[in-house]
């Protein structure tokens, strides 16, 4: 076969891909705004209905959680945007993620804190560990997006 019929399949089957790729970056982006839109509006209802029924302060932790994964889906969502627009994988969404995602536990955990006192000990220190591995997982993360953008790497695209 010769160099530009080899060059000429090539570049049919880059363009294949990227075309499939782009398909299943629309399907994920179309799935993760529906699940934040759903959260959104779920989260909405059961708020309007814990205020109403006198359940708001028990319920507070339950709606922060909410709150945190609808912000963790929408950073998701900008993530799978960046790498579809710029076909590339960027570092620093998926740090976001991870950093929200660890917020979200560590937020959620102290607020659960109370309960967690009447527990025997081993579940007291179970809390401890996984709230000291969250803290260092948070650290290496905002290190992480520190280098980043000390070296000055791309961030992505733009929020439209």
């Amino acid at each position: 076969m010769a160099k530009s019929q080899l060059d000429a399949h090539r570049n049919w089957a880059a363009r294949s891909f990227t075309l499939i790729e782009d398909i299943v970056y629309i399907g994920l982006g179309v799935l993760l705004a529906v699940s934040s839109i759903v959260l959104l509006a779920t989260g909405i209802i059961d708020f309007v209905q814990n205020l109403l029924s006198g359940s708001f302060p028990q319920e507070i932790v339950a709606l922060l959680d909410r709150i945190l994964l609808v912000l963790l889906f929408v950073e998701l969502l900008y993530t799978v945007q960046v790498s579809f627009r710029e076909h590339t994988i960027v570092p620093e969404p998926f740090l976001l993620v991870g950093l929200i995602a660890a917020i979200r536990r560590v937020l959620v955990l102290t607020a659960e804190f109370a309960e967690i006192a009447d527990k025997p000990e081993e579940v007291f220190r179970h809390f401890i560990y996984e709230l000291g591995a969250l803290t260092l997982l948070i650290m290496a993360l905002v290190a992480a997006l520190y280098i980043l953008t000390r070296q000055g790497v791309k961030a992505g695209a733009e929020r439209a």
